[in-house]
C-alpha cells in the first residue's frame, strides 16, 4: 500500500513533503495530507476505474521495463518463507499456522540472524582440577580422543574394556559377589544385551531443557494376573508414598546468553530426540562454531555423539563424547546444573568402557563441586566398590549416614559392605532397613540376596521371606533358584540324569577313567606343594575345604595341568566343559568337621557334575533345594548349582571329588560364544 499512498500524495502536489527520520534511522520524505476537502459521491466511481487501469499498467511496466527491485521484494518476502524452499507459498502458510514443521536448518538460520548480538563478558568458573585421577591410572581426562588398549574394537564394534587382572582379596570383596555392579563377572553381554545395557541410562541425570516434547512410545499397562503381588512393609509405605508424589525440579542448564539462543538449541535438541542422531551432531557441531563458549551447546553435541556411538555400536565415537562431556563442564558460566549433569554422564560412559578409576577420578570432581550432593555421595562409594576398594567405599557411605541417617542406598551399600567383612549380624539392619526404604537403588536382586544369606548364617527362618520377596520383585527365578547371571527360558530342575544332559559320552568317560583322575588327584594333595588352595568365596561355616584348579572361565590352567597331564588330556576333547566360560574344572577336598552354608551359584547357564574320588563310607552328603544325597566313588552326580544347595562333611577322613562344570544343554553354540565369563 505505501507506494500506491505515495502515488495520490504526488497526484495532489498540494504541499511539499517535508523530511524526516523514519525508525530505522533513515531520512525519508513524508507527504503532508491537504487540508481541502474530501471526495464527493461522483467522484469516487472515476478514481477508482483511475486507479484499476494504473494497476494494469504499472504490472506492464514492471513485466517489461522491470521496473520493480525483485532482491529487494524477495528479502521482504523471506521473512514468510517458512520452509526455507525460497518462496511464500501453501507450505509456508501450513508452518506458520504449526501445523508443518519448519525445517531446522531454517530455524538455525533465523535464530542466528535474529540474536547475532555479542556474548556477555564470561565470568570464569574455578577450574575443575584432575588432582584427583590417581597416579596409576592413565585416564583420558587429558587425552579424551586417544585410544587405549581393549576399549575400542578395530571394527568399530561397541565392547566392554577388560579389566586388570585383580588380586584374590579384591574378588572376595565387591566384584566376585553375586550382583555385582561390575560385570566381570556379568550377565550375558551378547550384541543385544550390550546394547541394552547401553540404554540404561541413569534417572538422576537430566534431559536437556527444550521446547520440544519428547516422544515416548506407550507401554501397555501389565495384567491385573501377571504381576504377582508383592507382599506390602508396613513401614515401607508411610515413608515411599509421599517421595513417589515429590515432584522433580526442572534442572537450568541455561546460561543468561543460551536463552537468546535457546530457538536454535532447540531444533538441534528436537533433532536428537527423535533419533537422528547424525543430523543432531551435525547441528549442534555449527551452534559449537557459532558460539564456542556456550556450555550448552557442548553439552548437546555430547549428547548426540553418545547417541550416535549407541546406534553405531563404536567406542570411538563414545570415546569423542566423554572428551566433549567434560570440555562442557569446563566452560565458563556453565550453571551448576549442567556441571553436575555433564560430569555424571562422563562418569556413567567411562564406568560402561570399564574405565573405573576414570570415573572414579570424575565423580570425585563431582563431590567436590558438589559436597551437599548425598546421592553424588553414593555413586562415588559405588565407584570405590567397582575398583575393589571396600575401606574407601565404607568411609564415603559412613559420611552420608552420619548427615543422613535414613539413606537407603547408603544403607544397602554399608550393608553389603559389613556383610563382605563376614559382619553378619552386623550387616542384617542395614540390609533390611535400606530395602525397606524403597529409595531409588535399593530394589536389587543383590541386595535381597545378601540379606537372606546374612539371615540364614544367623539361624532366622525370616530369610525366606526376603527370598521370596525377592522373587517377587522379578529378581530370583524362584525361591530356591537364586542366580542372578540368567538365560531366560533354560530347563530348571534341581537334579539332573546323564541323559538329561545329553553329555552321556563325557559321563561315561568320567566314569570309566576315575580312578586314574584320583591317582593323579592324591599326587597333588601334598600340604607341601601348595597346589590346592583354600575356598575363598566365605561360603564355609566351619571346617577346611581346599580346590585345585584346572581350568576357569573357559581357559586352561597350564602349569596345573602339567601337575595331572592324564586327566586334563582325558577332558580335552570336551568343549561342553573346557569351553564353559560360567564354570570350573577342578578337585576339591573337604576335610572333617565341615560345613557349607547353604548357598546358590551365580548363573543358570551351566550345570555342575561332581565325580566321587575318595569318598568316606557315611557323614557325607549334600542337599539341592529339599532333596539330600551322597556321592560314591566312581560315579558321577549332576545338579544346577544355581539352586540352592548345601554341603555337610562329618565323616573321619577326607572327601575328595572331581568338579567338571558344563554349559547348559539348552544354550545355543552362539550363547556359548556369545556369553560373558564368570
Amino acid at each position: 500500500m505505501a507506494p500506491r499512498k505515495n502515488f495520490r500524495n504526488q497526484a495532489k502536489k498540494e504541499v511539499k513533503p517535508a523530511a524526516v527520520v523514519n525508525k530505522n534511522g533513515v531520512k525519508v520524505e513524508a507527504s503532508v495530507a491537504a487540508s481541502g476537502g474530501g471526495f464527493s459521491g461522483t467522484k469516487i466511481f472515476t478514481w477508482f476505474m483511475v486507479l484499476a487501469l494504473l494497476g494494469v499498467w504499472s504490472s506492464v511496466a514492471v513485466v517489461w521495463f522491470d521496473l520493480v527491485d525483485y532482491d529487494n521484494v524477495i528479502g521482504k518476502l523471506s521473512a514468510y518463507d517458512a520452509d526455507g524452499d525460497g518462496d511464500f507459498d501453501v507450505e509456508d502458510a501450513k508452518v506458520l499456522l504449526g501445523l508443518k514443521e519448519r525445517p531446522v536448518s531454517v530455524l538455525l538460520r533465523e535464530a542466528k540472524e535474529d540474536y547475532a548480538v555479542k556474548e556477555p563478558a564470561a565470568v570464569p568458573l574455578p577450574p575443575i582440577s584432575d588432582d584427583f585421577i590417581p597416579d596409576d591410572s592413565r585416564d583420558e581426562a587429558t587425552h579424551p580422543y586417544e585410544d587405549e588398549n581393549n576399549a575400542i574394537d578395530t571394527k568399530g564394534e561397541l565392547v566392554e574394556k577388560a579389566q586388570p587382572q585383580q588380586t584374590v582379596e579384591e574378588s572376595k570383596q565387591y566384584n566376585n559377589q553375586p550382583g555385582s555392579y561390575n560385570n566381570q563377572p556379568g550377565s550375558p553381554e551378547t550384541k543385544e544385551t550390550v546394547q541394552l545395557r547401553y540404554n540404561a541410562e541413569a534417572e538422576s541425570v537430566p534431559e536437556p531443557e527444550a521446547d520440544v516434547e519428547p516422544e515416548v512410545e506407550s507401554v501397555p499397562e501389565p495384567e491385573a494376573d501377571v504381576e504377582p503381588e508383592v507382599e506390602s512393609v508396613p513401614e515401607l509405605e508411610a515413608e515411599f508414598v509421599p517421595e513417589l508424589k515429590a515432584k522433580k525440579k526442572k534442572p537450568k542448564l541455561l546460561n543468561k546468553f543460551e536463552k537468546t539462543i535457546k530457538t536454535e538449541i532447540d531444533a538441534a535438541e528436537k533433532l536428537r530426540k527423535k533419533g537422528k542422531v547424525e543430523e543432531a551432531v551435525r547441528a549442534f557441531e555449527t551452534l559449537v562454531l557459532q558460539y564456542p563458549q556456550s556450555p550448552r551447546c557442548r553439552y548437546g553435541k555430547a549428547l548426540a555423539e553418545d547417541g550416535l556411538a549407541e546406534k553405531m555400536l563404536s567406542n570411538d565415537m563414545l570415546q569423542k563424547a566423554i572428551g566433549t562431556y567434560k570440555e562442557a563442564s569446563e566452560l565458563p558460566n556453565a550453571t551448576p546444573d549442567l556441571i553436575k549433569a555433564t560430569l555424571k554422564k562422563r562418569a556413567e560412559r567411562q564406568q560402561f568402557l570399564g574405565r573405573m578409576r576414570g570415573a572414579l577420578a570424575t565423580l570425585e570432581k563431582l563431590v567436590q563441586i558438589f559436597p551437599e550432593d548425598m546421592a553424588l555421595k553414593n555413586d562415588l562409594g559405588v565407584a570405590h566398590l567397582l575398583i575393589g576398594d571396600n575401606n574407601s567405599a565404607k568411609r564415603v557411605y559412613e559420611e552420608v549416614l552420619a548427615t543422613a541417617p535414613s539413606d537407603g542406598f547408603a544403607k544397602v551399600h554399608y550393608g553389603f559392605i559389613l556383610k563382605s567383612e563376614n559382619k553378619i549380624a552386623e550387616s542384617i539392619p542395614f540390609l533390611r532397613d535400606g530395602l525397606e526404604s524403597g529409595d531409588p537403588g535399593t530394589d536389587d536382586g543383590r541386595f535381597y540376596f545378601h540379606l537372606g544369606d546374612a539371615l540364614q548364617r544367623m539361624g532366622d527362618d525370616s530369610a525366606y521371606k526376603w527370598y521370596e520377596r525377592g522373587h517377587q520383585r522379578g529378581h530370583f527365578a524362584s525361591v530356591w533358584q537364586r542366580s542372578l547371571y540368567n538365560v531366560d527360558g533354560l530347563k530348571a530342575q534341581p537334579w539332573w540324569t546323564p541323559k538329561d544332559t545329553g553329555y552321556m559320552d563325557l559321563v561315561k568317560t568320567l566314569e570309566r577313567n576315575w580312578r586314574i583322575i584320583r591317582d593323579e588327584a592324591q599326587s597333588v594333595m601334598d600340604k607341601t606343594t601348595g597346589l590346592f588352595v583354600p575356598e575363598e568365596e566365605n561360603l564355609r561355616e566351619k571346617g577346611e575345604w581346599g580346590q585345585f584348579t584346572l581350568w576357569q572361565q573357559g581357559k586352561k590352567a597350564g602349569e596345573s595341568c602339567r601337575s595331572v597331564p592324564k586327566t586334563c588330556g582325558l577332558l580335552e576333547r570336551y568343549p561342553e566343559a573346557t569351553g564353559c566360560k560360567r564354570g570350573q574344572i577342578k578337585f576339591s577336598v573337604m576335610q572333617p568337621g565341615t560345613h557349607v552354608w547353604p548357598h546358590t551359584g551365580p548363573t543358570n547357564c551351566r550345570l555342575r557334575m561332581h565325580l566321587g574320588l575318595v569318598i568316606p563310607k557315611t557323614g557325607c552328603k549334600i542337599r539341592c533345594t529339599n532333596d539330600t544325597r551322597a556321592w560314591e566313588e566312581g560315579k558321577v552326580l549332576i545338579f544346577d548349582d544355581s539352586f540352592e544347595h548345601e554341603v555337610w562333611q562329618d565323616a573321619d577322613s577326607y572327601r575328595l571329588i572331581f568338579i567338571v562344570d558344563v554349559w547348559h544343554p539348552e544354550l545355543t553354540q552362539y550363547q556359548r560364544q556369545t556369553l560373558s565369563p564368570i
